[in-house]
């Protein structure tokens, strides 16, 4: 798969990508996969997010990516004056949208999320929860409000999905596209006589 992603200065992008406590860590894994062909890639894993990968079976050793201790409030994304491009919050726990919502930084992944939305740069929170509360739901139209895009992962079926894969990879290509990495990941869409 070719996939390509420059800034305005024509450089690789800078991305920040923060792992939390959800399910669905293998969206977070396909994601890394592709960006570090094209991004220069902040990564940032919270405990529970280990947690989870373990339970799931998700690696996260070996990645071409700048590990950040997620109780380092000194990290470079945690200022504004460091300029990223993006951010992707994969999946995002509904912990760490509330905290996001709220603009309580209390760790990495909410101070750099803050950060990028004071800085007006995107934000993607790809939410992994089923049913939302109306708790939830308020958080989302708060974080949207501030800034974020708010995903849910629900891929499509219209292309016939033949593997937990194919479905991954549809989400992932959503999150690509908001990101605006050309890619070849998933199935588009072509209308019904496709």
């Amino acid at each position: 798969m070719r996939v390509t992603m420059e800034n305005s200065r024509g450089e690789p992008r800078r991305v920040v990508v923060a792992v939390t406590g959800a399910s669905g860590v293998i969206y977070a894994r396909r994601l890394l996969d592709v960006l570090g062909e094209c991004a220069r890639v902040h990564l940032v894993i919270t405990p529970a997010a280990q947690k989870v990968a373990r339970i799931e079976g998700v690696s996260f050793e070996g990645l071409p990516v700048q590990y950040h201790d997620p109780a380092d409030l000194t990290a470079v994304i945690a200022s504004g004056s460091f300029a990223v491009d993006a951010m992707v919050v994969i999946p995002c726990s509904v912990k760490t949208l509330a905290a996001i919502a709220a603009g309580y930084a209390e760790n990495l992944v909410t101070r750099a999320a803050d950060v990028c939305l004071k800085e007006r740069r995107p934000v993607i929170l790809v939410l992994r929860e089923m049913p939302l509360s109306r708790i939830h739901i308020r958080n989302m139209l708060a974080a949207d409000e501030a800034g974020a895009r708010i995903f849910v992962a629900s891929p499509p079926f219209y292309h016939r999905p033949a593997s937990v894969q194919d479905l991954v990879d549809m989400v992932v290509a959503r999150v690509l596209d908001h990101l605006g990495v050309v890619h070849t990941l998933g199935s588009r869409w072509g209308g019904l006589d496709a």
